[in-house]
């Protein structure tokens, strides 16, 4: 036995990143364990419930974890540590929701006790209206969403099995052939077909109900969201995380499929237009008059037979709530990470959804889907009166002192410089920051002032090629339309987000037309918080098998 990995009994497991079955190894537990700790020579993972029940609803058993876990392990695996896998991913399905002709929504148990156990929960018995027999018991049809929660809090995940409304039929197709412009826009020109990996996403969500689909940034969500909508063929409701994106999102749609303009409305705080295709913005969803969320009655304006939410790993508290509600309605969680910082990934498990499908993200680079990327931290030092500058700052100011120190400047600088020609986004937090650096650099500057319309052009420049240089604020993060950046520049973060370093990267692996290597370069203040914070927000990235080179900010000119 002489695996890189070594398997403790607390559950976490060490990976030697050096050995040549690393990569192989980190393939085969990823379904099932989460990054913690990524070093340069051994990456730290841990197996919990919650992994191990998702990995449960996509079709992984416990037989296949075991096995992972000895196949790669360098000493024989803790007895008691494979036995809480069994029993832990033997806990999802033993309670199960169902509809039953007579009784309507039914819990159903395949062990008694369990049943028994649950219904003591203060929490649960009040969901639930009344008992069949000894198995099996009533539920508030209201309730569905909320004793989900419940049970998984309980430590007894239900496979919801209950169904869904078929929702009101309304016509949508794939346009994959290529047609002539119809009412002034242009449906695709060039023939074309759901990647494989996106055909098994729609498969795997569609057999599963509802759930989430988990792919890299630049691998086509927006296509298995489309695919889905036609496999569904009813009206949808589409939430996305900001005006552009609805608007990305509707062009998308038009040129991808049979909708017409007439047939998709935006719901945002521009227009409230409701049609068979509605594409609304969480922020419009979550807006409080008086105390009370104004626009709820949007989720019962028509008889949805999908809801789809993008960037589900951004999910608002409030949004949660509402999809509580949403439970007989088939729901599509689209999103490059499951991550959430707030650590509410048990919610997105109970209301939306279990994880469908996950595609590794060095799988889809490997077959020539999305670009390689060379990631690098370049590593700036304050100087001395800086250095104590910082030293006595408050806590709380101390990240965006360092975040915001001036010899990063001169790294961007260099790097733009370095990359000429080449579509480059410089990207971060502070708005005076990036004010200086734009002015500097003589580049647009994109942030939440600047209008939807200016963004908008702003962009088409960009794809164009009449722009090759812009710089953005954290509302690019989540821009779907940047087709050809190629070169990232991060000065700033929101703090140690995993899941924003997972989405600026995305902004550059689409596939490059030459097939060249996408850059990702991230300033960092050494000695400083910005390094803690810059560890943390790489944790995801380097699960999925991206390595970050160190380089000194004086050396820059031995980058390659």
């Amino acid at each position: 036995m002489n695996g890189p990995l070594i398997v403790q009994s607390d559950k976490t497991l060490l990976l030697e990143v050096d050995h040549p079955d690393a990569e192989t190894a980190r393939r085969d537990i990823a379904p099932f364990a989460e990054l913690e700790r990524a070093p340069e020579h051994i990456h730290t993972y841990r197996v919990t419930p919650l992994g191990l029940w998702n990995a449960r609803a996509a079709g992984h058993d416990a037989e296949q974890v075991v096995h992972a876990l000895i196949t790669h392990s360098r000493y024989p695996v803790p007895q008691s540590l494979l036995v809480d896998v069994a029993d832990i991913m033997d806990r999802y399905g033993r309670l199960s929701l169902d509809k039953d002709p007579e009784h309507g929504l039914v819990l159903r148990t395949t062990d008694r006790a369990v049943l028994t156990e649950v219904l003591r929960h203060k929490k649960i018995k009040p969901l639930i209206s009344g008992r069949v027999d000894d198995d099996t018991v009533t539920v508030h049809a209201s309730e569905r969403g909320h004793l989900k929660q419940e049970l998984l809090r309980a430590g007894w995940p239900a496979e919801d099995l209950a169904g869904y409304v078929d929702g009101e039929a309304h016509p949508i197709a794939l346009e994959t052939g290529g047609s002539p412009a119809v009412d002034g826009h242009a449906r695709g020109t060039s023939p074309w077909s759901l990647r494989p990996y996106q055909q098994q996403a729609v498969d795997s969500f569609w057999h599963g109900g509802s759930g989430v689909v988990v792919l890299p940034c630049g691998a086509g969500k927006t296509l298995v969201g489309a695919a889905a909508m036609a496999r569904s063929s009813t009206t949808t409701l589409i939430l996305v995380t900001n005006t552009v994106s609805a608007r990305q999102w509707r062009d998308e749609l038009l040129a991808r499929t049979t909708l017409t303009e007439d047939e998709i409305g935006e719901y945002s705080g521009a227009r409230k237009e409701i049609r068979p295709v509605t594409i609304a913005t969480y922020q419009v969803l979550t807006t409080k008059r008086k105390g009370v969320f104004a626009h709820l009655d949007l989720l019962d304006a028509r008889d949805w037979g999908l809801v789809l939410y993008d960037e589900v790993h951004l999910l608002p508290a409030p949004i949660f709530r509402m999809t509580a509600d949403l439970q007989a309605r088939r729901r599509l969680g689209l999103t490059a990470t499951l991550v959430r910082e707030d650590g509410r990934e048990s919610e997105v498990f109970s209301l939306i959804g279990p994880k469908r499908y996950d595609a590794p993200w060095k799988d889809i680079e490997a077959q020539g889907w999305i670009a390689p990327a060379d990631c690098v931290e370049v590593r700036v030092t304050l100087p001395e009166p800086l250095r104590m500058a910082y030293a006595v700052a408050e806590p709380e100011e101390r990240y965006r002192f360092a975040a915001c120190a001036p010899a990063k400047d001169d790294v961007v600088k260099a790097l733009v410089e370095r990359h000429r020609g080449e579509p480059t986004l410089v990207i971060g937090q502070y708005l005076d920051q990036l004010e200086s650096l734009a002015q500097q650099l003589d580049a647009p500057l994109i942030t939440g002032e600047t209008t939807v319309r200016q963004r908008q052009e702003l962009y088409r420049q960009f794809r164009e090629g009449e722009v090759d240089l812009l710089v953005v604020s954290k509302v690019a993060n989540f821009s779907i339309d940047l087709p050809e950046a190629s070169v990232a520049i991060q000065v700033s973060g929101t703090f140690g987000s995993r899941q924003e370093e997972a989405q600026r990267l995305g902004r550059v692996l689409r596939p490059k037309g030459d097939g060249r290597t996408a850059h990702f370069y991230t300033a960092v203040a050494r000695d400083t918080v910005d390094a803690e914070f810059a560890a943390h927000r790489q944790r995801f990235l380097a699960e999925q098998g991206y390595a970050y080179r160190i380089v000194d900010a004086e050396d820059l000119v031995t980058l390659d």
